[in-house]
């Protein structure tokens, strides 16, 4: 609004303050009062209000209350007092009037009055004494300036239309004329009829005082009338000479312009320029760039624009998210898009944009997977708010793929048990296959076999094929042979004209389940097919050959298990010594010695790591006995006890040994071994075959009585009860092997060992006790019989006690326990699968009790081995990938991650993926490490643990490539959401209070969308 200068603002009319005459002609005979009157009226009209105002005081109290003087002296003593803003100026003003209702000052007083409050801005005390002026006693002159004066006077108290009228009758006027027409076009401005308004603008276009003025108002009548080419005219032209403080202004109205006019391009420029108010943008400021930015198809920056939209909940906020989210998607940032299109899906105030961002929320969850629902949910959750939808169709078939796409087969069969249907019948069968398969391989083969079962009932013929060669796998690797077989023949019967590369194998499963029901003459010719097929992976082939030599050896075809396995060592395949052996093995059945000699000394000799050279040794002592090569046999025996101290095989060489002293006459060798044999293994049946032998070697030397007294000391042998023992444990022993009756042999067992503690049979008394509990699942009961067992050191049944007495307590995770079990079990083993079965435990319970050096010890050991199985070289790697995190070795933490994502399903999958994505984090390749992380959302957020822990890695990836919206919005979700993840939680609380105080310090206002789930 245009204000005055207060020397206008005070002219008065001078006329009506003149002397009246009437007062000249009065005489009190006394000219004093008089002179006293004039001298305070020259006071008065010089200003000198207070010191005229003590005259006038006097002269009104002096003068007869109704004469001329008095009321004189009164009037310019009140307005003495308004003029010095005396608090009692009005009051004295309204005595006046009431003593002098007549008097022609009356009028003179309202009048100056008013004027002396317009003069000091105040224009509701000013109206207030205007509105009591008689205009009828003003001259034309008088009357155009209370006009004037009134109208501003309500217009500065918001009174437009009275204002208006005042000013309308001036427009025309010489002095007043293009003042009121500024204001009557103000007025209308106002009050929004900017047709008024501009047509008295456009009068004072050339005026000087008001063209500036002027010009910013019908600038913006313009833009808000919608006449926008006339704005941005005007706008141009006034930018050219406008102060720079003023240019933003304008340029935002320019701006403004040209993008209602969808003239983007034109516009950014303008709207760039804007300033904002008090120098800070608001939230539609950002919105009409972004939205510039995005039609021009410069996505990055109109996400850069749309991305400082947060912390609000408005229309313009959901437009800026859906927007937000079409500008992802067009620069292909698909988990971005998922964010922003969530956070416009949950806003109401554009419908049509809710349920468009909802339809676009719910399909991106599909194809990149969403760690904050079940995608499946998510996708029933828009069939639900939006059942009318045209997209409908589309989502519902997306369902169950969601579910399958997860690996959440039990959510598919549960979502398609609810939902039936002849379409969604024939994809329960095939869920049920996937669940069956998701079991099987991690290891939960009887819970796997009722969904292939079920699935077997397909009309779909590949997965009615695939469901029975899976049940036929899984019934294998539960001992049921029988059954497996059975399978595995109809569907061989079935697949005569089938070349799907799943069952390619097959021949090799038959194979091993006839070999597995000792059926070796019909296993021989299916290895013997597989062994033939190179196209199979090398592994498989090189097994059958194996396995095709050891049927050909069981079926005592000697000749052709040479062969066989002969082929395998040329191939220099798997399990080359183990082959080596056999030949020596089959050689030895044919009574060609030498040819066994040669093949066993390779075994020794070639092989640097090999299980079996303590076995070769013992062959060849045994081999070089049978010829009468004493020497040669000691030597082989000697080398064994020397290097494998505890081999199984321990006790039966140093048997073999106190023979060949017997045999040549070294008795006191002889004897020397028999009792060393009594002491270290008492009970076993090397130590009684030493008591036995030494009783030879006494009766040779004719001293009964030095034997007798060396037997009474053995505690595990008792002359005279032998009989009484020996029918006592034969009655248990009948029980073991032929009853069903658990409580029978139970009871049978534990009354031999009761009445014989130290009995003949009593190690193997313990064995079957143990066995027999262990068998029937009553682990607490079998771990004395087994304990027993293995205090008399290494014997015949201690490998066995070891192994199944480690399985009790690592079934409890009883580590301290079981772990001292293990590393015996490794160093006295002789079935290389007891030894890996060791050291698989033992890796895994070291790590379990954060021995992470010792586990990968273990796992390394592991991994030498040439023979493994998939899954345990994944689990070894993993456990050094894991132990290598935690004791801070990155690099071979990393190098190990990526070694097992190689081939891991399920959850070992999705953890390695996620510390693949975490070592891209922290060499700061974030768009990398996103990637991988967007990988495992899509594909693994079943497994939930890894799905959010890799969403808060995401946000850290966000912030790296400073996309503070995108990281404290999944850092918000996250910690509202995923409460049962604690340490999860934590972790993005600390990232979260980590970017808020760095954002602090940078004086960023982070304020992030609230989540509103």
């Amino acid at each position: 609004m245009k204000f005055f200068s207060s020397r206008f603002l005070c002219t008065c009319s001078l006329s009506l303050l003149g002397f009246n005459s009437a007062f000249s002609q009065q005489s009190y005979g006394d000219t004093n009062p008089k002179a006293a009157f004039q001298n305070a009226l020259r006071l008065y009209q010089s200003k000198a209000y207070s010191v005229a105002q003590k005259t006038f005081e006097n002269l009104s109290i002096e003068a007869p209350k109704y004469s001329s003087l008095h009321s004189e002296a009164s009037y310019y003593e009140a307005m003495c007092a308004v003029f010095l803003n005396q608090k009692n100026a009005e009051e004295k003003i309204k005595l006046f009037i009431t003593e002098n209702p007549t008097s022609i000052q009356k009028n003179n007083a309202f009048w100056n009055v008013g004027n002396y409050y317009f003069s000091l801005n105040n224009a509701a005390r000013s109206l207030k004494w205007f509105q009591k002026v008689a205009p009828e006693t003003l001259s034309k002159e008088q009357k155009n300036e209370l006009n004037f004066k009134m109208g501003y006077a309500l217009l500065s108290t918001k009174n437009y239309e009275l204002a208006q009228k005042r000013f309308s009758s001036l427009r025309n006027n010489p002095k007043y004329g293009n003042d009121a027409s500024y204001y009557y076009g103000f007025i209308a401005y106002t009050l929004e009829d900017y047709d008024t308004a501009e047509a008295s603008f456009k009068k004072l276009e050339n005026n000087n005082s008001y063209a500036a003025s002027v010009s910013y108002h019908l600038l913006d009548i313009y833009f808000k009338s919608g006449e926008f080419d006339r704005c941005i005219a005007l706008g141009n032209q006034l930018l050219l000479t406008v102060k720079s403080r003023e240019q933003s202004m304008i340029s935002k109205i320019v701006g403004e312009s040209y993008f209602h006019l969808k003239k983007y391009k034109e516009a950014i420029p303008f709207l760039k320029a804007y300033k904002g108010e008090r120098r800070k943008w608001n939230h539609n400021d950002y919105y009409q760039l972004g939205y510039a930015y995005y039609k021009q198809n410069d996505f990055k920056n109109a996400i850069n624009n749309f991305n400082k939209i947060i912390g609000s909940q408005n229309e313009v906020s959901q437009n800026a998210y859906y927007h937000l989210g079409e500008s992802y998607l067009n620069v292909l940032k698909k988990a971005e898009a998922l964010s922003a299109f969530k956070a416009a899906s949950e806003m109401d105030f554009d419908l049509q944009i809710k349920e468009d961002a909802a339809l676009n929320y719910a399909k991106l969850s599909y194809e990149e997977g969403n760690p904050f629902q079940s995608v499946a949910d998510i996708l029933q959750n828009f069939l639900k708010a939006y059942p009318t939808s045209t997209s409908y169709q589309e989502i519902n078939n997306l369902i169950v793929n969601s579910f399958i796409q997860q690996q959440d087969y039990v959510g598919a069969l549960q979502y398609l048990s609810k939902n039936k249907s002849k379409e969604n019948t024939t994809l329960e069968f095939e869920v049920a296959l996937y669940r069956g398969i998701q079991l099987y391989q991690t290891n939960q083969i009887e819970e796997a076999l009722p969904f292939f079962t079920q699935a077997r009932q397909s009309k779909n013929q590949q997965i009615g094929f695939k469901a029975r060669y899976w049940e036929a796998e899984a019934l294998y690797q539960l001992e049921k042979y029988d059954a497996s077989l059975a399978n595995f023949l109809q569907l061989k019967k079935i697949l005569k004209w089938n070349s799907d590369p799943e069952f390619s194998e097959i021949n090799y499963a038959i194979g091993y389940t006839y070999f597995k029901l000792q059926k070796y003459e019909q296993a021989i010719p299916y290895f013997e097919n597989i062994s033939k097929k190179e196209d199979l992976p090398k592994e498989i082939v090189e097994d059958a050959l194996i396995r095709l030599g050891d049927s050909y050896y069981a079926t005592k075809a000697y000749q052709k298990a040479i062969i066989s396995y002969q082929k395998l060592i040329d191939r220099s395949g798997i399990g080359a010594d183990y082959a080596q052996y056999q030949i020596g093995m089959s050689y030895g059945f044919t009574d060609k010695n030498d040819a066994k000699i040669n093949a066993l000394q390779k075994v020794v000799n070639q092989y640097e790591v090999s299980d079996l050279k303590d076995d070769a040794l013992f062959q060849l002592g045994n081999t070089y006995t049978k010829l009468k090569n004493n020497r040669a046999a000691e030597q082989a025996f000697d080398q064994l006890l020397e290097k494998y101290p505890n081999s199984t095989f321990t006790p039966k060489v140093l048997v073999r040994q106190g023979l060949l002293y017997y045999n040549e006459g070294e008795n006191e060798d002889a004897l020397n071994t028999f009792k060393q044999i009594a002491r270290l293994y008492p009970n076993s049946s090397e130590a009684f075959e030493a008591v036995s032998n030494a009783r030879n070697v006494y009766i040779d030397l004719g001293n009964i009585e030095e034997y007798v007294n060396w037997v009474k000391e053995l505690k595990f042998i008792n002359i005279t009860n032998s009989e009484v023992d020996n029918t006592t444990f034969a009655a248990a022993e009948k029980k073991y092997i032929a009853s069903t009756n658990l409580e029978d042999i139970v009871a049978s067992l534990v009354d031999y060992c009761t009445k014989f503690p130290e009995g003949l049979h009593i190690l193997k008394a313990n064995f079957y006790l143990g066995k027999t509990y262990f068998n029937q699942k009553l682990y607490p009961e079998a771990i004395a019989p087994y304990s027993r067992v293995l205090e008399e050191g290494q014997n015949e049944y201690s490998e066995a006690a070891l192994n199944e007495l480690s399985q009790i307590y690592l079934f409890d995770e009883a580590f301290q326990k079981a772990l001292p079990l293990l590393k015996r079990l490794e160093r006295e083993a002789n079935s290389p699968t007891n030894i890996l079965y060791a050291q698989s435990n033992l890796m895994q319970g070291y790590y379990k009790m954060q021995a992470y050096e010792l586990a990968i010890a273990y796992a390394k050991k592991i991994l030498l081995r040439e023979k493994l199985d998939t899954l345990l070289e994944n689990d070894a790697k993993v456990i050094i990938a894991r132990s290598a995190f935690h004791t801070n070795d990155p690099t071979t933490a990393e190098a190990f991650y990526t070694e097992v994502e190689k081939n891991a399903t399920g959850e070992l999958k999705a953890e390695s993926l996620y510390f693949n994505a975490f070592f891209k984090n922290k060499k700061a390749a974030y768009e990398s490490s996103n990637e991988i992380v967007q990988k495992l959302i899509a594909n693994y957020s079943s497994y939930k643990y890894w799905g959010v822990k890799s969403y808060v890695l995401m946000a850290k990836n966000y912030y790296g490539l400073q996309d503070v919206y995108q990281a404290t919005y999944v850092l918000e979700n996250v910690i509202q959401n995923f409460k049962e993840f604690e340490d999860i939680v934590k972790e993005a609380q600390i990232a979260l209070e980590t970017i808020k105080a760095t954002e602090a310090k940078r004086g960023s206002s982070i304020l992030p969308e609230k989540n509103k789930n």
